[in-house]
């Protein structure tokens, strides 16, 4: 890894967290590290909230691209997950969302995952409706 994507991996968004949560042992697969699709599911909520913020309503999720797992979680870590509107077409958002983990016992946070979600916007029955 070059110093570059270090320091990117070590240096968290200064927005706050979209949602913010602890791994539990529940969370964890056969290896005993949280389980990715627990972290996929945290982030599908984040950007769900981001979307629905935005699009002023309804937003469901059509595509997830370039999930990438950088480091693992542990059990009783702290996991924020932040979320970025990346771009906006006339019933889509594209939404960034990055994962990041803290020790409890240090303030060292390390990038852990992240992804690209794109939701629709959608009217009360589930239809493509204008992104407001």
């Amino acid at each position: 890894m070059t110093k570059r994507a270090d320091d990117e991996n070590r240096n968290p968004p200064s927005d706050s967290p979209v949602i913010r949560t602890i791994a539990m042992p529940a969370d964890t697969n056969p290896a005993g590290d949280i389980f990715g699709g627990w972290l996929m599911a945290h982030m599908d909520l984040a950007a769900g909230n981001v979307a629905t913020r935005r699009a002023k309503g309804r937003a469901a999720t059509v595509a997830v691209e370039a999930m990438s797992f950088l480091s693992p979680v542990l059990v009783g870590d702290e996991v924020s997950f932040y979320g970025t509107v990346i771009a906006t077409g006339r019933t889509s958002l594209r939404i960034r969302i990055e994962a990041w983990r803290r020790k409890r016992e240090s303030e060292e946070m390390i990038k852990v995952t992240e992804a690209t979600f794109t939701f629709v916007a959608i009217d009360d029955e589930r239809r493509p409706r204008p992104v407001d």
